[in-house]
């Protein structure tokens, strides 16, 4: 495993023995946006046991107000965990701002578009670069709308995403008082004030979201309103994606509804894609809420096998001898 880059300074920041699993952390500077202070902080996990030994690398996108902890805690539990136990090469980046990667100097003004266009693929890249293999991506919440944003803008290709999962994602819900333009105005002065909204003191989740993130989800819900920034139409673009996507939502998520979900489901052109709903009807044990539809006892039992199985299978298409060299070892 490299410890520097090719494409963009690198640093192995940290090298750890959690357990049964190794936590490797690297410190990117890609430095091709406009705000060249961005720091990105990629956590890899693998397996003590077979230190040398390369899954099919899948990343994982937190969502608002989270950090890498949403996937994997320090004992070593989460879905992080869980896929790297199974034999895949896990990679966990953090935002802009969160967790172990620093505040950039315009953090007030990050973006979903930001994190779509400049972040996301030069986290693409780097994987690659250092597996030799095209990721898969799995998002949740903000993480997800981030992996639709790159799809839909047409900044993550092909060769840069195998498959995409978004849990508990949508960017359709209606909330009337953001079509009222009085409102909407003077509530945007009110904001423009502060440099980010406390996930702590809004009891929301560890970190704090930039406020720039806050107003580009009010102009799209908006009047007139899309999902896009002033140069793309993401929400067209969902059309034209040809990357298998499994789209998930849970009956008792009040945050991003089951509809909501789906209607971004629908809007994906994909020929391979599936729709999952988690709750009693479905055959689950409980409606599954937006938090614990990953992080959950129940999540771990019934979902998380979920997941891996749509791994394999999208192995099974795409990399056929690698995957049953794969499974022969996990």
């Amino acid at each position: 495993m490299q410890s520097s880059s090719n494409l963009f300074p690198v640093a192995l920041i940290s090298a750890e023995r959690r357990g049964d699993l190794i936590e490797d952390v690297y410190r990117l500077k890609p430095g091709n946006s406009l705000d060249f202070t961005v720091e990105l902080a990629v956590t890899r996990l693998g397996l003590v046991a077979t230190p040398d030994v390369r899954g099919v690398p899948v990343i994982l996108l937190h969502g608002s107000f989270a950090n890498r902890r949403f996937w994997y805690s320090p004992k070593g539990i989460g879905l992080g965990a869980w896929l790297a136990r199974a034999g895949f090469d896990v990679w966990i980046p953090e935002m802009r701002g969160h967790g172990l990667s620093a505040r950039n100097e315009a953090y007030r003004h990050n973006r979903v578009a930001d994190y779509a266009r400049y972040d996301l693929p030069a986290i693409a890249d780097f994987v690659i670069e250092q597996t030799g293999q095209t990721p898969h991506w799995i998002g949740h919440s903000l993480g997800g709308t981030t992996l639709a944003a790159a799809l839909g803008g047409h900044y993550l290709t092909t060769k840069q995403a195998a498959s995409v999962a978004m849990f508990g994602s949508q960017v359709t819900r209606t909330y009337w008082p953001l079509k009222v333009p009085p409102l909407t105005w003077s509530t945007r002065l009110i904001l423009k004030r502060f440099d980010h909204v406390s996930g702590a003191r809004f009891k929301r989740g560890p970190e704090d979201e930039p406020m720039g993130i806050v107003l580009e989800n009010m102009r799209w819900h908006g009047l007139f309103g899309r999902f896009g920034d002033k140069k793309e139409d993401w929400w067209s673009g969902l059309r034209h994606v040809d990357v298998p996507t499994l789209c998930v939502g849970a009956v008792g998520d009040q945050q991003d509804p089951e509809w909501a979900c789906r209607e971004l489901f629908e809007q994906i052109g994909a020929e391979e894609k599936e729709f999952l709903l988690l709750g009693r009807e479905q055959g689950f044990t409980e409606d599954f809420g937006h938090v614990q539809m990953l992080v959950s006892k129940a999540a771990q039992a019934q979902v998380w096998p979920r997941v891996e199985d749509w791994l394999k299978r999208r192995m099974l298409t795409v990399q056929p001898e690698s995957t049953l060299n794969m499974l022969a070892t996990s």
